[in-house]
């Protein structure tokens, strides 16, 4: 690596030329793991933020000539421009929260585009293998390593007496996450969502509403980890 290094120093535009290109194919790899799972941002978001954040380095530390300015300023607007566009990719939605791992994946990139601009190549590298690594690892079925998943249902039910207790035994829970009782019409109607690790199939739901006359619907929500 230091051999090249010193080959282009008497063509330093190839240098910050293969710099940006190294960022584009690391940015390449860590997306086509992220689009290999069918994630929101895939391939061309990864590759492009790893392409702007090292263009955008090389021009804060080498574009302003002998000018007396800070080189790092630039450079670290892009921590704060990533974040905006990270926040983007973050929905919550029924109470579950989507997005997060994809937000913090955009965030890193960045910062591997940052280290291929600034000519850090061996740390731009080893962050790239160390990220796909943890993303691959963390999706194994290591029991070590695998995620709690759970559930999330939304039941509307009739407040009788033990209505509560006989839900938390259909769902296998020992609390609700939220419960709204409100009076309609001469009777209590309650709102619980229970959160679970008990996967409850349509096919389950339709007897459970069949067989106790005191639910009126059960909504489910998607699945997320801890």
């Amino acid at each position: 690596m230091e051999g090249l290094r010193e080959a282009l120093n008497g063509c330093i535009y190839v240098d910050y030329a293969l710099r940006i290109f190294l960022a584009l194919i690391l940015g390449f790899c860590i997306g086509f793991e992220r689009k290999s799972r069918s994630k929101e941002a895939g391939i061309r978001t990864h590759t492009l933020v790893a392409v702007g954040a090292a263009l955008f380095t090389v021009v804060s530390k080498y574009g302003f000539g002998d000018v007396n300015a800070d080189g790092a300023r630039v450079a670290a607007q892009i921590v704060a421009g990533i974040g905006f566009l990270g926040a983007g990719m973050i929905m919550h939605q029924k109470q579950v929260i989507h997005g997060l791992t994809t937000a913090a994946g955009i965030w890193a990139t960045a910062g591997v585009g940052m280290a291929a601009g600034a000519g850090m190549w061996e740390t731009a590298i080893i962050t790239t293998v160390l990220i796909i690594g943890v993303q691959l690892l963390l999706h194994t079925n290591v029991k070590f390593f695998m995620m709690k998943r759970f559930f999330s249902y939304k039941i509307n039910f009739c407040e009788t007496e033990g209505a509560q207790e006989k839900l938390r035994k259909l769902f296998g829970v020992e609390k609700f996450a939220m419960l709204k009782t409100e009076k309609k019409e001469n009777a209590l109607i309650s709102v619980v969502t229970v959160k679970t690790e008990k996967y409850v199939t349509e096919a389950d739901l339709t007897k459970i509403l069949t067989e106790n006359d005191f639910i009126i619907s059960v909504e489910s929500f998607t699945s997320d980890t801890e």
